[in-house]
């Protein structure tokens, strides 16, 4: 898995604030490896238009269509592995057989 730490906005990436947030171990409070860039007043725009757009576009899909839509989500979230596991399960301090219960009802 491969954390960037990037905003991602109709398709894109961004990284525009200055301020970057650390993802945090719930149980200890420590700082882990990964950093985040906090967005900034027009990224949280731009994804808010984005998504009023793509709304449009959605709103007319067919069930099937909706169905492969949300497959394809739990696919890619399948393909993250163990590691985005073992990570959420850090950042939650919920236990991995709950988080892959989880996945498996997505």
């Amino acid at each position: 898995m491969n954390t960037i730490g990037h905003n991602f906005i109709a398709g894109s990436r961004s990284a525009e604030g200055d301020k970057i947030l650390k993802s945090l171990n719930a149980t200890t409070g420590e700082a882990l490896d990964f950093d985040f860039h906090q967005a900034t007043e027009q990224e949280v725009n731009r994804a808010v238009e984005a998504a009023h757009t793509a709304f449009k576009t959605y709103r007319h899909t067919s069930p099937e269509q909706r169905a492969v839509f949300l497959e394809t989500i739990a696919d890619e979230l399948d393909a993250l592995g163990e590691e985005f596991l073992n990570t959420i399960s850090l950042e939650t301090a919920l236990p991995i057989a709950r988080l892959q219960g989880e996945r498996g009802r997505t």
